[in-house]
């Protein structure tokens, strides 16, 4: 079959869209999926065109023997510009402006990433089965920020010792410039054998997962001899940076009454990451290092089917999250290096949950409590380039709710809510009494509550329509809680009519979405140096 399907709308939005797929029926011919799309708009605000390439396909073979090849591949090809965020009073004066009314900085990114796969089920008797996979990637991203060229620091004056005040903009000797330019080339592997019945209403697997990345990261000016801005100046960052993980793990299911079953896992995960600096300069020494994550994580559910519609389940699982090279490419202190005093976090995550099927509708339910030690957070973003640290203690918990029902006909009705409560559990310290963070603030970013509801007439064929509207509470903009992007709701509504005959079908809509024209801010950039929090929403 082949599928084409184009649609357009505000700022000189459109997308287009191939989908193509068949396949065999005999064993060991393939069946396949391929499709590409086009998206381009000019955005909302000034500055914000952004472009979009994106393609996938995959083959499947089903052999004789009963095993199951899939092999994938993936292409996304991104540039987009960034009008940045807007102070408050910036933003209510004109949503649409960019953060530099000049645009002199041209700020933009540019990503490019290629990746494959394999994957191979193979039963090799009624109670035995081997599963393994293969990846490789390829990612291309060139971003270009606003970092001012600044000063150099004799220039600057001196401070209260005599020494020279250091320039935190490109004139410091230390700083990795306003343009980060990076290639990554990843992949890794997994093997896992599972047992069935091998002893009575069990399922074991053992397996090993290893993945590796090999970065190399460059920084450049933003500026050239000729103080043209936006452009790629001389190099000021080169390093070679390498991470690798080889994870054991091994998995447990027990159906040890008719109704009730445990999972259990556990898993030793260990993550090496290296950094080989080869730029250095005067004022720039060798930033190279390397460091080791090993942690233990188990986990366990207990499930019980009080009734073929209902059934409930609780659940602990210990987490276990490393720092990306991208959260540890600035330190907190200084302008250059990888970041090494990042800690990875862990913590202790509680669930307890119920699942319903009845002529009252699929609804589910859950609350949940998550205990972060060396939470990853933000520790503040200037001029487009962000910074993170660990926070002592965080704390998460709150409460989910889903529901959707067929009311009448073709008249269906779906309704979510959730509330969250995230918070700093201890203080984190800081030399300037005004900028500790008290334990009890709410962590930035995060709603507390948001809710959904929809109604829609959806036949499979002819006249559909449907409304939604959708709720989102405020949310702070950084950790000491001084300001909050105000809470919000927006409407949607959409028509459409489906037409079907013998082997053609052809879908045609329209949606509005603000319905109301409501002025509100989609997105925040958590704790912003220059107070730029702010990022309007159409």
């Amino acid at each position: 079959s082949i599928e084409l399907g184009y649609s357009g709308g505000s700022h000189n939005k459109g997308r287009a869209d191939v989908i193509l797929q068949g396949g065999a029926d005999q064993a060991g011919e393939p069946s396949y999926v391929v499709s590409s799309s086009y998206f381009d708009t000019d955005g909302y605000r000034d500055h914000s065109a952004a472009r979009k390439v994106l393609s996938n396909a995959k083959l499947t073979w089903d052999l004789d023997d009963g095993s199951k090849i899939n092999w994938l591949l993936n292409h996304v090809d991104i540039n987009a510009d960034d009008p940045q965020g807007l102070s408050r009073d910036k933003w209510k004066q004109n949503p649409k402006q960019v953060n530099d009314a000049k645009n002199q900085y041209d700020v933009r990114k540019e990503i490019n990433q290629t990746q494959t796969g394999l994957n191979w089920l193979k039963p090799l008797d009624d109670h035995n089965e081997m599963y393994s996979m293969i990846y490789a990637g390829h990612r291309e991203v060139t971003q270009y920020q606003s970092i001012p060229k600044g000063e150099f620091s004799i220039n600057l004056g001196l401070d209260k010792d005599g020494n020279p005040i250091p320039s935190t903009s490109q004139r410091n000797p230390r700083h990795a410039g306003g343009v980060i330019d990076f290639e990554r080339d990843f992949y890794g592997a997994d093997l896992r054998w599972t047992g069935k019945d091998l002893l009575p209403n069990t399922r074991i697997s053992a397996g090993l997962a290893y993945d590796a990345m090999s970065e190399d990261r460059q920084g450049y000016e933003n500026f050239d001899a000729n103080n043209h801005f936006g452009v790629k100046g001389n190099l000021r960052r080169d390093e070679k940076n390498t991470l690798w993980n080889l994870d054991p793990y091994l998995q447990a299911s027990w159906n040890f009454l008719p109704t009730w079953r445990i999972d259990t896992g556990l898993r030793y995960s260990n993550v090496h990451y290296e950094s080989k600096d080869h730029y250095m300069a005067v004022g720039n020494g060798d930033d190279s290092g390397q460091t080791d994550y090993k942690k233990v994580l188990p986990s366990a559910a207990l499930t019980w089917e009080i009734t073929p519609q209902v059934s409930t389940y609780a659940s602990y699982s210990k987490g276990f999250e490393t720092p990306t090279f991208t959260e540890m490419a600035y330190p907190t202190v200084g302008t250059s290096g990888i970041n090494f005093a990042l800690k990875p976090s862990s913590s202790d995550n509680y669930e307890l949950g119920m699942k319903s099927q009845n002529r009252l509708g699929n609804f589910t339910a859950a609350i949940f409590q998550s205990n972060t030690k060396d939470d990853i957070v933000s520790a503040g973003t200037v001029d487009g380039r962000a910074t993170f640290q660990n926070a002592d203690k965080t704390l998460r918990q709150g409460v989910e709710l889903s529901w959707n029902q067929k009311l009448w006909r073709e008249l269906t009705a779906q309704a979510s809510y959730s509330y969250l409560d995230a918070t700093f559990d201890a203080d984190i310290r800081n030399a300037d009494p005004k900028k500790v963070v008290k334990s009890g603030n709410a962590i930035p970013g995060v709603a507390e509550n948001q809710a959904y509801v929809s109604l829609g007439w959806q036949p499979e064929t002819g006249f559909n329509a449907g409304v939604d509207v959708r709720y989102m509470d405020k949310i702070y903009v950084d950790d000491l809680n001084t300001d909050t992007a105000p809470s919000y709701t927006v409407t949607s509504a959409n028509i459409g009519y489906v037409w079907k005959n013998n082997d053609w079908k052809v879908r045609s809509y329209a949606r509005v979405d603000n319905l109301f024209d409501k002025d509100y801010i989609g997105s925040v950039i958590v704790n912003d140096g220059n107070g730029r929090f702010f990022e309007p929403a159409d």
